[in-house]
């Protein structure tokens, strides 16, 4: 029995199925000392939200006051577990921050758009967040002082990835390079 060749799709409207190369990234192009520097930041934030989980560890004794003044009638137990609760929450949150910061700053560095806008997101809510819980005055002067830091980090990562070089970046990543 003779071999049968293998069978070749049909041919559509646009052509054989592999004439169309797939895109291939821009090549040469190297990010900005602007966005090189916001990478930088963003895995500096990374660090900052490191040192702010294991500041909370202690800040213990803190935590169980203010539970104790929102609710005098915690039994010994029952504070125990809500101080054990807000400080295991606060370490899962500041996981997620390490990780969003991380993945921030490598996104970022490879010029991805969507990158940025969600960099910008995360940095308004940073900001909206601080100004909320000033605004709440329910911060430990510490944890203030770490909030801060990490809203003018926020802020000037923010102006590096919007600098015009930054943003010539990001359209060469994209494939838009005019309008």
């Amino acid at each position: 029995m003779d071999p049968q060749p293998p069978q070749q799709p049909p041919s559509g409207p646009w052509g054989e199925p592999n004439q169309w190369p797939a895109p291939e990234p821009p090549t040469g192009a190297e990010p900005p000392q602007n966005l090189l520097l916001a990478v930088r930041l963003m895995f500096a934030g990374a660090g900052l939200a490191v040192l702010n989980i294991l500041i909370g560890f202690t800040q213990k004794d803190e935590i169980r006051k203010r539970l104790l003044e929102n609710d005098s009638s915690l039994s010994k137990d029952d504070l125990d577990a809500a101080t054990n609760a807000v400080m295991v929450f606060s370490v899962v949150v500041g996981l997620i921050a390490v990780g969003l910061w991380i993945w921030m700053a490598r996104t970022n560095g490879q010029g991805k758009t969507w990158a940025r806008t969600t960099a910008t997101v995360f940095g308004g809510l940073n900001i909206l967040g601080f100004v909320i819980g000033l605004g709440m005055g329910n911060q430990a002067p510490l944890q203030s002082v770490m909030a801060a830091i990490s809203v003018v980090l926020a802020a000037a990562i923010l102006y590096l990835l919007y600098r015009p070089d930054s943003d010539q970046y990001y359209r060469i990543m994209s494939g838009r390079t005019g309008y």
